[in-house]
């Protein structure tokens, strides 16, 4: 837990079992630890270093715990700063990029990547630069690199960034399709089908995509597409073969299946009514005592439910569809 601050595991276990017991000297650390005692040393002497450990002043050889409200606060400030100093600079790389390509070329607007571990570390990097939504197409065919990055997609999704996917309808044969589709469902992952994917797609936010280049016979290569017209042609084509898809739900039992969504629940219309009410998402999920997520995520099924794509759609839609009554004019 404590290494986003600078400590090792053995590092952080020596600095608790120090809290936990105030003072102790090498030998009985070593001993709770179950360390060799240079190696319990070794790890004193730096905590010693990072201010969170000293030698006892009664000269007895042993050591004290600093606290760890002053200690790890400073150690906390330091490293806060630094990340704060290092989005300065990436800040002031990205202003000076863009000052040198104002009008970008035409090659400027496209990178080609080649070979599989370069192509799988650019696409981690895509999904990890998302901060509002990833969208992919998923085909079948068998390729040298995976396009379905479950580490990447596991840490996007834990931040909020949410997915909406399109999988050809073969690939729920393959092996651990099923088990695999639970997960990305139970984190409330938008999956789809589809009879055919015309091509493997992925693009986070409106900034970056990828497409596969295949040719028999040479090593694996994508397209990296940036913000421009080809973006928006390929955005298309995925919305495009979105609206065709039918969509897959995870049912109480754990089971993938694949058709319509059922209609608004209970809560989903509590939380629409609260939401054209003027309530803020924080607001609805505090009066109903839901979380932040799940009241984001529930408003995002209303809104794949009324195919719209944007609040005030929604509230329209719900009008429309009687999800709720227009109040009386009086």
């Amino acid at each position: 837990m404590l290494g986003a601050i600078g400590l090792d595991e053995r590092q952080e276990s020596t600095y608790r079992a120090l809290v936990a017991v105030g003072a102790s000297d090498v030998v009985d650390l070593a001993h709770r630890l179950a360390l060799p005692e240079p190696d319990t040393e070794e790890a004193l002497r730096r905590l010693e270093r990072q201010g969170l450990a000293a030698q006892s002043s009664s000269g007895t050889g042993r050591w004290v715990a600093a606290s760890p409200a002053v200690a790890l606060g400073a150690l906390l400030t330091q490293h806060r700063h630094e990340l704060e100093r290092a989005e300065l600079t990436a800040v002031l790389l990205a202003e000076e990029y863009r000052a040198e390509a104002t009008e970008p070329a035409v090659h400027d607007l496209v990178e080609v990547v080649t070979g599989a571990s370069a192509v799988a570390h650019r696409f981690f990097q895509l999904q990890l630069s998302a901060t509002e939504e990833v969208r992919a197409l998923v085909t079948a065919k068998p390729t040298a690199v995976n396009w379905i990055d479950h580490e990447a997609e596991a840490r996007a999704a834990d931040r909020g960034v949410a997915y909406r996917v399109v999988i050809e309808r073969e690939v729920l044969s393959l092996p651990a399709a099923m088990t695999e589709l639970a997960t990305v469902l139970g984190r409330h992952e938008r999956v789809r089908t589809t009879e055919r994917v015309p091509t493997k797609l992925v693009i986070a936010d409106r900034s970056l995509a990828m497409v596969p280049l295949t040719c028999r016979g040479t090593e694996p290569t994508a397209l990296v597409v940036h913000a421009s017209g080809l973006l928006d042609s390929l955005t298309g084509l995925f919305e495009a073969v979105w609206r065709e898809g039918l969509p897959l739900r995870l049912g109480t039992d754990g089971t993938v299946t694949e058709g319509e969504l059922p209609g608004p629940d209970t809560t989903d219309l509590e939380i629409l009514s609260l939401l054209l009410a003027g309530m803020t998402d924080a607001s609805v999920a505090k009066q109903l005592d839901l979380g932040l997520r799940t009241v984001q995520r529930r408003v995002r099924g209303l809104m794949e439910l009324g195919g719209v794509t944007t609040r005030l759609q929604l509230g329209w839609h719900a009008y429309e569809k009687g999800w709720v009554a227009r109040e009386r004019q009086t």
